[in-house]
């Protein structure tokens, strides 16, 4: 199957990794979470090419995660800003930072710590279901296949 095919799919993961499936465009998101905006900051952060960076903020705005807004006209700047759609992605986010944390661990300090805004204590994310308050793991969820 070819990349550009994956949105078509019926299986959920296909579409999904369709918008958000390579390794770039989860950095950059992590950046417009973290609040960087700009297309100057974010190739700077992430020491990526303008040519792939603007290729991914292209694709993220067609998709409805960012929205572009000028902030100047001449020459024409940009900032990239978090739709409901892109806020939606934070929880999958934060997966993967739980994830790396304790499976691909960094070999001095980690660079991201998950904090509550309440309390400011680091914290320790936990998928549930919403109708039962379960725990969510492989041992307690299946999966269908709908065919």
């Amino acid at each position: 199957m070819k990349w550009d095919e994956l949105r078509q799919e019926n299986c959920p993961v296909a579409r999904g990794l369709s918008v958000i499936g390579d390794r770039w465009t989860m950095m950059v998101l992590r950046d417009c979470f973290l609040g960087i905006r700009r297309f100057e900051e974010m190739q700077a952060r992430l020491g990526i090419t303008r040519h792939v960076l603007a290729d991914r903020l292209r694709k993220l705005a067609a998709e409805g995660v960012l929205r572009r807004d000028q902030y100047q006209e001449r020459p024409p700047r940009f900032e990239y800003r978090l739709t409901d759609k892109g806020k939606a992605l934070y929880p999958v986010l934060v997966a993967l930072i739980d994830w790396a944390e304790r499976n691909v661990p960094a070999k001095g300090e980690t660079a991201i710590t998950l904090l509550s805004r309440e309390t400011g204590e680091e914290i320790c994310p936990v998928l549930t279901d919403a109708k039962t308050g379960q725990k969510i793991t492989h041992r307690s969820v299946t999966a269908r296949v709908n065919t």
